[in-house]
């Protein structure tokens, strides 16, 4: 994959929640134009989020056709951890929380968020 462009109807609101979670992977700043924000993984994949005035009104529902969530990884679970621990403060909330890091299987170890526009993250621990 080359590139995720997200269109969001609240660009700071955005830039905040995403901003944190993805610099908590290890993604760093990469692109910053009017009515944009992007950040880079290490691979060189990158996710952007743009507030365009092109956009059609209404949050984002990920059980709409379209997008459904991303899976990001991570490298271990004490890692995994502290993201839980702190997406609260940073306007992430946590999807099947009775589950965790579980909700996927008992054989996959993962985090799953909703951002307060309705975009939908899961955080894999990758095996090394």
């Amino acid at each position: 994959m080359h590139h995720v462009d997200l269109w969001v109807e609240d660009l700071d609101r955005a830039a905040a929640s995403w901003g944190w979670l993805l610099g908590e992977l290890g993604w760093t700043e990469f692109q910053t134009w009017e009515g944009g924000r992007s950040w880079a993984h290490p691979d060189g994949t990158y996710l952007g989020v743009e507030q365009s005035p092109d956009l059609a009104p209404g949050r984002h529902d990920r059980l709409r056709a379209g997008l459904n969530h991303l899976a990001l990884t991570t490298t271990d679970r004490p890692a995994l951890d502290a993201v839980r621990a702190a997406a609260g403060q940073h306007r992430w909330r946590e999807l099947f929380a009775d589950r965790y890091p579980h909700a996927g299987g008992p054989e996959h170890t993962a985090l799953f968020l909703e951002d307060e526009q309705g975009f939908e993250v899961e955080v894999v621990v990758a095996p090394e």
